[in-house]
């Protein structure tokens, strides 16, 4: 458990610090995550599909969110990883 909330501070911080960023780590205990978000602004196109304010950070962010609403989206536009080593890469 202290193991999680060590992570998901650290994943907070590298979200907030990396806002402006192109390339943001999540780190993760199944392996770290490369999130690209000039590639993905350009794509979706609208920042609220994950912002809730523009710009700033994303509410509740965390593992439940990233599961349903970055693999739910590249599973709805069939686009992007979706199986677990392809996000998370050792």
């Amino acid at each position: 458990m202290k193991r999680t909330v060590i992570l998901f501070a650290a994943m907070l911080l590298t979200a907030s610090v990396g806002l402006a960023a192109d390339v943001i780590l999540f780190p993760s205990k199944s392996g770290a995550v490369t999130f690209t978000h000039k590639r993905h602004s350009e794509f979706v196109r609208e920042c609220r599909s994950c912002h809730e304010k523009t710009p700033g950070k994303i509410k509740n962010f965390g593992k439940d969110y990233a599961h349903k609403t970055c693999k739910g989206c590249h599973e709805v536009r069939g686009t992007g990883p979706t199986k677990c080593k392809l996000c998370h890469k050792g």
